[in-house]
């Protein structure tokens, strides 16, 4: 953990918040205990605190809790549904490429995690049924989707994507995981269905939520983050 040298007078909330980044990782494995729902409410009233475009406040969050859950687990494991063949690619695009570093930090992502449980290197048939665990949810007894107003385009889910990133610390805060998933908005039709959406609704991501296992080795690896050099420059 970073420590902090501050300012003489300024409030002592950053380290609280190195806390929280430093402990948050994605959970790719859950128990089935359901969050108590008192602390559901409190993640969700804290994350709504997030900051947006104009204060638009572009997130619709749907929760799923107990069979809710299963049924949108099963749907989203279907082998098809309506809508699908009708164009089925996700609402909002996926990058075009993966170059240079960011291909660098893809695959050392991806080989970790392969690594941690047990995958070796070119096993497209394990990697793939580890892939299809975002459609299981990895087990978590709760998955939050996130949504945006078609007409607020790119903009409104930028300010999804801050709303994601504080929904996540909240329940770290909280003693929850989770894990945020662009996989589930590869389906945004069984999305729309499921929860009732109208086609001007355009789905950003899901988050899985729950307990995590402690003795799943996907919960065991931590990806890497770049030295601030190599995001952040100066001017003066």
């Amino acid at each position: 953990m970073t420590t902090f040298d501050l300012p003489s007078g300024v409030p002592a909330a950053a380290p609280v918040l190195d806390q929280l980044l430093s402990q948050r990782f994605s959970c790719r494995s859950f128990r089935p205990d359901p969050v108590p729902q008192a602390t559901l409410d409190q993640i969700v009233a804290l994350a709504q605190r997030t900051a947006s475009w104009c204060n638009t406040q572009p997130w619709q969050v749907h929760i799923t809790r107990g069979e809710a859950t299963e049924r949108f687990r099963q749907i989203l494991q279907a082998p098809s549904f309506p809508g699908d063949e009708e164009g089925g690619a996700q609402d909002f695009p996926w990058p075009v490429a993966y170059e240079g570093v960011y291909q660098q930090r893809r695959r050392e992502s991806g080989l970790a995690l392969y690594d941690s449980v047990g995958i070796a290197k070119g096993d497209r048939e394990a990697s793939a049924r580890q892939a299809w665990e975002n459609f299981r949810l990895f087990g978590a007894p709760h998955v939050v989707m996130i949504t945006t107003d078609e007409a607020l385009g790119v903009y409104g889910a930028i300010d999804c994507g801050g709303y994601v990133a504080n929904f996540m610390l909240a329940a770290t805060s909280l003693g929850v995981n989770c894990i945020a998933q662009a996989a589930l908005a590869k389906r945004p039709e069984r999305v729309r269905a499921f929860f009732d959406l109208p086609s001007t609704r355009r789905v950003v991501c899901g988050i899985s939520l729950g307990y995590a296992d402690p003795a799943h080795p996907a919960n065991g690896f931590r990806t890497n983050r770049a030295d601030v050099a190599a995001a952040v420059s100066w001017h003066d």
